[in-house]
């Protein structure tokens, strides 16, 4: 659920969204890390202005922790 989320928004706010890979990885019991692979061009439109893209996206992920209890950590990478 939340990684098609972050997929599906991350697409509608780039140049290039046939681009944009998204990971999940299990960090720890209660922490997954989500990472965001995007052009380098874009990496900025995903992390905005003084952060604020990001922390939006983070904020509504911060939502799903109510629901499934689980903490995410989420990282914006410019892919090669």
């Amino acid at each position: 659920m939340v990684i098609n989320f972050v997929s599906f928004y991350s697409k509608l706010l780039v140049k290039n969204p046939d681009d944009i890979k998204v990971e999940i990885n299990n960090i720890d019991e209660g922490l997954d890390e989500i990472t965001i692979y995007a052009k380098n061009e874009d990496v900025g439109k995903l992390i905005g202005k003084e952060g604020r893209m990001i922390n939006s996206i983070k904020t509504v992920i911060s939502g799903c922790k109510a629901k499934g209890g689980r903490n995410y950590r989420v990282n914006v990478k410019a892919s090669s």
